[in-house]
């Protein structure tokens, strides 16, 4: 009886021994900041391990308006007042340089035609009155002080035609004319894309204020749609992607499905103290017309990364203020690395320092081996 039970001990103690072998082979081992565990430890089945890759090309976003190209703008305003007795172009309309916009009954108008006309008629006198003096003078009829004050009068008669006739010049209208109303002439050729104006309205020069658009609009915007230009609100830390030449895209919620390209032309020399950003200009095609002036438009500026490596986000964790990573030594072993990171997109983390490409990288699992070091 005592040997029966001497043999059930012996054949119990013989079945609990690798059980508690597999227990302690289980349990996962640490050795500074590395945990180390058996390859078959089922802890493993909860890790997941990704490779490191290459540092991808990251894209900024930034936020931009649409305006119009002011190389190809003009914003017309009447030299003269007067009453606007007729429009003669509709918003939208092409125009070509010189012709009229709107046909103004101007009291200024007609004031500057009969002066120009005085004038011409001034100097033509002036002008027979010093061949004159000419004449006298050769012939001793006449002392050279009367040919020197018809020299004078003829010099003074031409510079006022030359003055009036040379202002009327400037809006295509000659002291001949017979039209008392000014015709309001486009200045470039381009498209009529804004109109403040209508019949009956009584338009003056001053109209245009400097620096104060909230009070006074031009009569007409004729511009060339088919450029505009685009103003990006930048950061300090775009200015290395933000060189003249650049290329950037962007999208807008009007046409969400459609990818526009642009190109930088200039960058701010200041820095905006009160938003802290920087002002970036850029030149956008718009042949179709699709693209509209005071449009906000979301900016995606490309960022080539020419050091570093790209992992996983959740393969990256922070402990205080360091971030950190688990790397794969080998099967089972698994060391804590300190990374220096940059900026995230589309779930990948841009690592400036602390893993190289090729290593492979804990994504799933650094909680439990982040408790295990502890």
């Amino acid at each position: 009886m005592k040997a029966l039970k001497f043999s059930l001990i012996l054949v119990l103690l013989a079945g609990c021994s690798p059980k508690k072998e597999q227990v302690e082979e289980a349990v996962p081992q640490v050795a500074g900041d590395t945990v180390i565990m058996a390859t078959n430890a089922p802890q493993l089945a909860a890790l997941t391990v990704e490779p490191v890759e290459s540092a991808r090309t990251t894209s900024v976003p930034l936020t931009g308006r649409l305006v119009w190209d002011e190389d190809t703008t003009v914003r017309v305003f009447t030299p003269f007042a007067g009453i606007v007795r007729k429009l003669l172009v509709d918003v939208n309309q092409p125009v070509k340089r010189g012709a009229p916009l709107a046909e103004v009954q101007s009291g200024e108008f007609a004031q500057a035609i009969a002066e120009a006309r005085k004038a011409e008629s001034d100097f033509r006198r002036a002008e027979r009155n010093l061949n004159r003096a000419h004449e006298l003078f050769d012939h001793g009829a006449a002392p050279g002080k009367d040919l020197e004050s018809a020299e004078a009068d003829y010099g003074s008669a031409r510079a006022e035609m030359e003055r009036a006739t040379g202002r009327l010049a400037i809006y295509g209208v000659s002291a001949t004319s017979t039209n008392q109303d000014f015709l309001l002439p486009s200045p470039l050729d381009g498209v009529l894309v804004e109109r403040n104006v209508t019949p009956g309205q009584e338009v003056r020069p001053d109209q245009m204020l400097a620096n104060m658009p909230q009070y006074t609009l031009p009569l007409f915007v004729v511009t060339e749609p088919s450029r505009m230009w685009i103003q990006i609100d930048a950061t300090e830390a775009d200015l290395p992607n933000l060189q003249p030449g650049g290329v950037f895209t962007f999208t807008s919620r009007a046409f969400p499905e459609q990818v526009f390209t642009g190109r930088v032309d200039v960058v701010s020399a200041s820095i905006d103290p009160s938003t802290r950003t920087i002002k970036v200009r850029g030149t956008v095609d718009n042949e179709q017309r699709r693209l509209k002036a005071e449009m906000f438009v979301s900016v995606n500026l490309s960022r080539s990364q020419t050091s570093g490596a790209s992992v996983p986000a959740k393969a990256v964790y922070l402990k205080g203020e360091k971030h950190y990573v688990f790397v794969e030594e080998q099967p089972g072993r698994f060391a804590r690395k300190e990374v220096e990171v940059g900026s995230e997109q589309e779930g990948h983390v841009l690592v400036l320092a602390g893993v190289q490409r090729g290593q492979r990288v804990v994504t799933d699992g650094c909680i439990f081996l982040q408790q295990t070091l502890k």
